[in-house]
């Protein structure tokens, strides 16, 4: 103990952060030569997980007998998930006992353990505490309490409940509406002529529905409430029952064989509230926003309705960042293991932002940012680019991982072939850690085998191989830093206004970007006002990577810090471009006081609002060009101080046999992540570009090295 505490207190000293010797959790540069080495067999940390759940009695004996076989699967760690049937109660020391137990087993065999940090999901039960041990920490909402009809001439008169603090009229035939005050405590209101309907506002403990491991029902219900997710309170008061039990247990295995806890879903199904919105509204946006409430519920607001709730759209989402997200992702932090997190809907913009706020304000401070794959999210029928919000995320916010959760529920039972490209899709828009769903561990056959597959392409002899690639190309993917130089910005704000148009413009850029070999990020509000930094004309983020082009979709709203960042960007020799419609409000401090935007001199107006030949050609030069030109093929570019690396995937059934040229200069091979060998390629000259032919088979991937 003593050598170690001089140990540390040596790096202290001389400047050498203690997470650096872990360089899964940073950004890495080792160099093209350590690179080859690990190639073959990279560390652990980097490959591909299982998530293992825990159905049915658990024993030593189970778990030592599912760590054989999920290793011999190539997985090279697990998730841990509480099932139903367990003897040892979610969150009980027998609980805690048996994940020592997996922990100390997995380290023997080379393996890292993850868990889950709720008993199945969502997240933010504790298990079900919250409902039976701190009951005035549940989740609330605001909701409207009552509906009242009245009709031209009629009076209203009477008392309020002191939970009613906001009230709205509509006109049932015209869908005009109308403020009510009802700051005295009672409601006193004439209706004027039309036929109306009052509504009375409030707020209530309200959950979403939760399954949990320790509901004897096996229902998703209300039992278990959630807490409230506002509130730092509630945040810590979780960590105390989970996150501080996992360290009390086996803390000396945080950062080593145990990793991190993930979070699963963390979400609002309705309009969130917390006991201290009204004074946090008013410290943050200056206006007492109670008038308001009730018309959140309104189908067709007033533009002042519109603004206001955008105003406490922007409020929680705040909260959720500052009091969930950062809390928890800073005690991850503090005690060397990770946290990470997917969302729900993000494959749909406008119920993302009604759910979760802002994602990339959410995401911010998370260690390992990521997204879900579940149902028909990701199939060959469709395009689906949502990975690379979390890809963007952790790009943006200087994090090495981004991840995914992938095969839950999956409509499609998919063959091996079919995963691998299912897993391939999301690699190439930037996903480096993939987690497969679901094995599930029982005592029914006890002399048998207790590892029973949801989804069974893993249990295939074939699969072991696949499992090889994505741990190999899972760490070539994650060292280095990304290479995108085009930021698409994400109209997070212009959805709080109400602008769906904006989410369906940001989609159809990031296709016709990634159909044209352009690669590039989604940028939010706050990276592009506050964390982007100017630097020799191009907007430099927190991984080292720099974007010489910010695109702006057909969006409502944007800040005015964004618009003098994109200034000052364009006066630098940065370039600007706005697609479609221009953004008709300026926000400053509310929504509710927005005004006009000013332009941007020297920035590129696309009406149309496509990749037309004036917006391709003011673009940075590409580093990769195809001819002819090939949609089906896409491409990631990541480089390293010595070296460049591509990662193209043909996500078409069809062969595809291009002319290929890269940007960079030095000696190329091909590196095969199924086999882990490495082969030259002839190349035609070329004094800073690599020529060559390429040759696709259906749904291959190709990496590509070009040694400087």
């Amino acid at each position: 103990m003593i050598r170690n505490l001089i140990f540390i207190s040596l790096l202290i000293c001389f400047g050498i952060s203690i997470s650096a010797q872990r360089p899964w959790q940073e950004i890495t540069d080792p160099g093209i030569t350590e690179i080859a080495a690990n190639f073959q067999s990279p560390p652990p940390e980097y490959g591909m997980i299982l998530w293992w759940g825990w159905d049915g009695p658990m024993s030593d004996t189970i778990i030592k007998r599912d760590l054989d076989k999920i290793k011999a699967m190539g997985f090279r760690g697990v998730m841990i998930e509480a099932g139903y049937g367990m003897t040892a109660k979610y969150l009980s020391p027998e609980w805690f006992a048996l994940v020592k137990i997996a922990v100390e087993q997995a380290k023997i065999r080379g393996l890292r353990v993850w868990a889950e940090d709720e008993g199945k999901y969502p997240s933010g039960f504790a298990g079900g505490k919250f409902s039976t041990e701190r009951p005035d920490l549940k989740m609330q909402g605001l909701v409207i309490s009552e509906k009242i009809d009245l009709k031209t001439g009629d009076k209203i008169s009477r008392k309020l409940s002191s939970s009613t603090i906001s009230a709205v009229a509509v006109n049932q035939i015209d869908n005009s509406c109308k403020l009510i005050d009802v700051s005295s405590g009672e409601l006193n209101w004439q209706a004027p002529e039309g036929n109306w309907k009052i509504m009375l506002a409030g707020h209530r403990f309200k959950t979403s529905v939760t399954r949990s491991a320790n509901n004897p029902t096996r229902g998703k219900d209300t039992t278990a409430s959630l807490f409230d997710y506002l509130n730092p309170e509630a945040t810590r008061q979780f960590l105390a029952w989970t996150h501080a039990q996992y360290k009390k247990y086996f803390g000396e295995e945080f950062g080593k064989t145990f990793m991190g806890l993930m979070g699963d879903e963390p979400d609002f199904a309705y309009t969130p509230w917390t006991p201290k919105m009204i004074e946090e509204f008013k410290n943050r946006k200056g206006y007492d926003v109670t008038p308001y409430l009730a018309s959140f519920f309104v189908a067709h607001p007033t533009e002042e309705m519109k603004r206001a709730k955008a105003d406490y759209w922007d409020v929680w989402s705040s909260l959720f960042s500052e009091n969930f997200f950062t809390v928890q992702a800073d005690w991850c932090r503090e005690n060397n293991i990770q946290y990470i997190v997917h969302f729900n809907h993000e494959e749909i913009g406008p119920e993302l932002v009604k759910s979760e706020g802002d994602y990339f304000k959410d995401m911010r401070n998370v260690g390992v940012p990521g997204v879900d794959c579940i149902w028909s999210q990701i199939w060959m029928d469709h395009v689906a680019d949502y990975p690379k919000l979390a890809s963007s995320a952790a790009h943006l916010f200087g994090k090495p991982r981004a991840f995914t959760e992938s095969f839950a529920a999956f409509t499609h039972r998919p063959t091996v072939p079919q995963a691998k490209w299912v897993i391939d899709y999301q690699l190439v828009r930037g996903i480096n850690f993939v987690q497969v769903m679901f094995m599930s561990a029982s005592t029914r056959k006890p002399t048998g085998n207790a590892s029973v597959a949801r989804s069974s392409f893993f249990m295939s002899d074939t699969f072991p191989p696949v499992a090889n690639y994505v741990n190999r190309a899972t760490y070539l993917l994650s060292v280095g830093k990304p290479a995108a130089q085009i930021g698409l910005y994400f109209p997070t704000s212009s959805m709080w206004y109400g602008d769906n148009e904006s989410n369906n413009s940001v989609l159809a850029l990031a296709q016709q970007l990634m159909e044209q070999q352009r690669d590039f990020d989604f940028v939010d509000e706050q990276a592009l006002s506050s964390l982007l930094k100017i630097e020799n004309g191009t907007l430099k983020n927190l991984s080292g990577q720099t974007y010489k082009t910010i695109i702006i979709p057909s969006v409502s709203v944007i800040s005015k810090a964004s618009l003098e960042k994109l200034q000052a960007f364009a006066t630098a020799g940065g370039k600007v471009i706005f697609m479609g419609n221009m953004p008709a409000l300026m926000v400053e401090k509310t929504f509710l006081n927005a005004s006009k935007p000013f332009q941007i001199n020297g920035a590129l107006l696309e009406p149309s609002g496509k990749l037309s030949s004036a917006v391709v050609n003011a673009l940075p030069q590409p580093d990769v060009m195809l001819t002819p030109s090939c949609p089906a093929v896409k491409y990631l570019h990541r480089t390293f101080n010595d070296a460049e690396l591509y990662f193209l995937f043909n996500e078409s059934g069809e062969t595809q046999l291009r002319k290929a040229v890269l940007a960079g200069k030095g000696t190329a091979e091909y590196w095969d992540a199924i086999t882990g060998n490495r082969t030259p390629i002839v190349c035609d000259d070329g004094s800073s570009i690599i020529q060559f032919s390429l040759s696709f088979e259906p749904y291959e991937t190709k990496i590509i090295v070009i040694k400087h």
